[in-house]
């Protein structure tokens, strides 16, 4: 009827009915906002996401181009300072790694102090005076690396560069194995599978050069040729030895760089790549300063002094 229908309970009625329709009414209306503001988050995060994998994979390829612009250089310029200069001429091994470790240490500092923002000298109180047996596990990769660079000065004197390039790349294959040995390290069938054809191609370049080698030698020996004869035995003996060095070196420190170090029996985070450079140069450079002050066949410059004795290199020499 139409008094029931104008009664208030009924108008009470109609109006929560009319509310619960704008309600639902807004709430669909804003869903489509909801929904697209999530799609443009998500969007967006995903952008970003994609910008940093690019960056990282920049970074990557650059790093990949920097070493082996460095490997080949190194090599390159190291074969120009050796190969086809006398005996006084030529500059102390052992006084060149010298300067270099002490250059690796002023950069590792100077990248340790901007990973830290400016807190250098702590991170040194925390790394090194505080946790004085965690430093010294350094000495032995110090140490290994040392005997490695020296090598490689040896080998590169005695060896042709594009030789010397292959038969270095042998430090892949012992890297592998020692990782398996000491790291329980596991690799699949193609990866042996490459480091195999890596060894047999070495071994090719290897038995090529041994025959080359001959011919040459009796060819300087029918001219009497007698300056700065290359040796191959004993270029290819230190790249091996150089190998064992930089496989054990480089295996050891990775083990020391992931290890977890304790604090008063608390686990704490691993010490950076750059406060364990800072520590190995510093040994190195200890090291090899002990080598130059006991070492007293330095070698002769070739020039007399006032009593007409012979002049030892002095430090830097050539």
């Amino acid at each position: 009827s139409v008094s029931h229908l104008l009664s208030p309970a009924a108008m009470t009625t109609h109006t929560s009915h009319m509310e619960n329709e704008e309600k639902v009414v807004e709430k669909n209306a804003q869903q489509p906002e909801d929904s697209s503001s999530t799609m443009s988050a998500t969007v967006t995060a995903t952008a970003g996401e994609t910008k940093t994998t690019k960056n990282e994979k920049m970074f990557r390829l650059f790093l990949l181009f920097m070493m082996t612009a460095q490997n080949s250089t190194v090599v390159l310029v190291s074969r120009y300072t050796r190969a086809g200069v006398s005996n006084e001429d030529s500059y102390v091994i052992n006084d060149l790694i010298m300067v270099q470790e002490f250059g690796k240490l002023i950069l590792a500092a100077a990248l340790e102090y901007n990973a830290t923002n400016g807190q250098l000298v702590r991170s040194m109180k925390e790394n090194i005076f505080d946790r004085p047996k965690d430093f010294f596990r350094i000495l032995i990769p110090s140490l290994l690396y040392l005997v490695q660079n020296s090598l490689l000065y040896v080998a590169i004197s005695n060896l042709t560069a594009p030789m010397f390039q292959v038969t270095y790349q042998c430090k892949l294959l012992t890297t592998a194995v020692v990782s398996v040995i000491m790291l329980q390290r596991k690799y699949s069938l193609k990866q042996w599978l490459c480091l195999t054809a890596l060894g047999i191609g070495v071994a090719i370049v290897v038995l090529g050069a041994q025959s080359d080698s001959k011919k040459d030698a009796s060819d300087s020996n029918e001219e009497g040729e007698d300056a700065n004869v290359q040796n191959l035995f004993v270029g290819l003996m230190a790249v091996t030895i150089a190998c064992l060095c930089s496989a054990f070196a480089g295996v050891y420190f990775e083990f020391v760089l992931k290890r977890p170090t304790n604090d008063g029996g608390e686990a704490r985070a691993p010490v950076s790549m750059w406060m364990r450079n800072v520590q190995m140069a510093f040994f190195s450079i200890c090291i090899a300063y002990i080598n130059m002050v006991r070492d007293s066949d330095r070698g002769v410059t070739g020039l007399v002094d006032e009593n007409n004795d012979p002049v030892i290199k002095p430090f830097m020499h050539g």
